[in-house]
């Protein structure tokens, strides 16, 4: 079926699924002659939305038409619908590809009447669960601040508040993650407007006090992310859940056979505070609080997460440094060539050097020269010929070094911030990059050209490529792993269970395992097929920066910010040892190509390089 848009039409719903005018008024039923309306889904007083389908694609997707045509309802509300209806284009095309924002796909006039089309998110809103389920219990609650919280944290960093937060306006998703929708009330914040009062607006039982008086501010959509929360537990009108007389929250009284921990309780009574000073500033603080460090990951964890502790039962190696290597600044990474006779280091903001070294002898072979700022991570390419060096925030490029010679071949721009991970692909034809200004970029390693961009939504910290080719891993500071498929550059999935941002990822020799290290002090290991977690090792004290797989993937290596190198065996989950020797935070680690040595490297200045007898 096709639906005509004329908002006047008396038959919209009477046309034929390939008709190109509305039988009944002639209107032309395309949008840009590729968006064909198929069925009406919402209305409102200021516009509609439909179900559609972009048949400029063979597979004919669906997507959403957001059609502004506001009623008779005074001038005044027509020019502020308007406005509202362009904030909600721009700033779905400002805060970009985000997985759990709806993207913008265009957002045009035709005959006269302004149109958005955007991603169609195919699931069921939280109210609709609610009326179908019943009430949620804790856990689905706790699922629901971790899974929206980060959203907000990434919103808000993009001074942006949604203004409109309720369970109609978040969207489960068919693959399981929740996915905030309805930018139209959303608000840009500046230095100014935080001093102007602005539009009341926004649904009357899920708005925060300062929001009802027009002075929204970024606590207010935690106000009402923490009123939806105890909705969903009590399914009261929240009108209904505060007490005037004693002007306090009474929805407890509520709960019916759903206890809520007093932990659980606290932090929603903290959203919901009526004083601003008494509530949560940031989704920061509410995450912390909600999966704090101090407790340990085994308490909190799935039952296949272990804590693990050391065992005399099997015989492991013995470890010793042969050999510390000196910088004149934080080093931060280090990489074996494949034949492994020499190790690369890079350093930072004031030595801003490539050291080539010798890893039988421990001898300096060579710097590179031609360096603007600090380098943040090396890579050898798969035949050894070609080093591959990121930089960073003054300096924004990746450079591709000639080995033998030590000049440089060519120089990849594209990045506009710093870049944390470089990782060729095993037939050393492509470079993968990682950087802080949110997106992963691939290039042709012979025409030094771009090939493609993923645009994420937080600082991109690692990137690994399965020894295959067939799988991109990504760690970012929004705490996810994401997987995709380098062939098609279709994500596959979400690996979560960190509290705090992911630094490194690895993929084991036979691409079973993906390891992950983090800010929460902790490594974990994920079956690459499942994507379940399979280990929790958590005995560093402080933020794990990078971890490394030995050659035939027995062992793992983690380097931390407590200044220590830890030795996992992965079949068991046992601690082999702890190699102390830095004075500083472990930045890089990498094993050699024959699993033999294992080279460090530290904010102390230094490189160290391990030999196991």
């Amino acid at each position: 079926m096709s639906y005509c848009l004329n908002p006047y039409c008396q038959k919209p719903a009477s046309n034929p699924p390939t008709a190109k005018f509305c039988q009944s008024c002639g209107t032309k039923l395309l949008l840009k002659d590729r968006y064909r309306a198929i069925k009406l889904i919402g209305q409102g007083g200021f516009g509609k939305t439909f179900l559609a389908v972009d048949e400029d694609k063979p597979s004919k997707p669906p997507c959403v038409i957001k059609q502004f045509c506001p009623e008779a309802q005074g001038t005044n509300n027509t020019q502020k619908a308007a406005e509202l209806f362009e904030r909600e284009a721009l700033r779905l095309d400002e805060l970009g590809k985000h997985n759990q924002i709806p993207e913008l796909f265009a957002h045009f006039t035709q005959d006269n009447r302004q149109y958005l089309v955007q991603e169609f998110i195919d699931g069921q809103n939280l109210a609709e669960i609610l009326a179908e389920q019943g009430a949620f219990n804790e856990g689905q609650i706790q699922d629901l601040l971790n899974s929206l919280l980060p959203v907000l944290e990434y919103i808000h960093n993009q001074s942006v508040i949604h203004r409109d937060i309720k369970p109609e306006n978040i969207i489960h998703r068919n693959d399981g993650q929740l996915v905030l929708v309805d930018f139209g009330a959303a608000k840009y914040v500046t230095a100014s407007s935080e001093l102007q009062p602005g539009t009341n607006i926004g649904s009357p039982e899920f708005v925060a006090p300062e929001q009802v008086m027009g002075k929204a501010i970024f606590a207010s959509d935690l106000y009402s992310l923490g009123i939806t929360c105890i909705y969903l537990l009590t399914q009261v009108s929240p009108l209904n859940l505060f007490d005037i007389s004693e002007y306090d929250w009474v929805w407890r009284q509520y709960l019916v056979n759903n206890p809520v921990s007093d932990k659980l309780g606290r932090i929603l009574d903290k959203l919901i505070q009526q004083d601003i000073d008494c509530r949560y500033k940031s989704a920061t603080e509410v995450l912390e609080d909600l999966n704090p460090t101090s407790v340990k990951p085994l308490s909190v964890a799935p039952s296949n997460t272990i804590s693990v502790a050391h065992s005399n039962t099997i015989n492991y190696p013995s470890f010793r440094n042969i050999h510390t290597l000196s910088h004149s600044d934080a080093v931060f990474g280090v990489a074996f060539s494949p034949d492994g006779q020499i190790l690369a280091s890079c350093s930072g903001y004031w030595d801003k050097s490539i050291k080539l070294w010798d890893v039988g002898t421990g001898q300096q072979l060579c710097t590179f020269q031609g360096l603007f700022d600090g380098v943040r991570c090396v890579t050898f390419s798969p035949d050894g010929q070609i080093l591959a060096s990121g930089s960073s925030s003054r300096d924004p490029t990746i450079k591709l070094w000639d080995v033998s010679s030590g000049q440089k071949k060519k120089i990849l721009k594209g990045h506009s911030d710093v870049v944390y991970s470089l990782a060729f692909t095993p037939d050393g034809q492509t470079l993968v990059s990682g950087s802080q200004d949110k997106t992963i970029k691939l290039w042709d390693v012979l025409t030094g050209r771009e090939l493609s961009t993923i645009k994420y939504h937080h600082w991109v910290r690692s990137v690994a490529v399965s020894l295959d080719g067939h799988i991109l891993a990504c760690g970012s500071n929004d705490r996810t792993i994401r997987l995709w498929n380098m062939l098609t550059g279709r994500q596959l999935c979400t690996l979560k269970g960190h509290f705090f941002g992911v630094s490194s990822v690895k993929f084991s020799p036979d691409d079973l395992i993906l390891a992950s290290g983090s800010d929460d002090r902790t490594v974990k290991l994920w079956n690459v097929h499942t994507a379940q977690e399979i280990y929790t090792f958590d005995r560093h004290s402080s933020a794990v920066f990078s971890i490394a797989f030995s050659p035939d993937g027995q062992i793992l290596a983690s380097g931390s910010d407590d200044d220590t190198i830890k030795l996992w065996d992965v079949m068991t989950g046992e601690e082999i040892c702890t190699l102390n020797g830095h004075s500083s935070g472990v930045n890089s680690i990498r094993f050699s190509p024959n699993g033999k040595a294992l080279a460090s490297c530290s904010s102390d200045n230094t490189v160290k390089i391990w030999h196991y007898d």
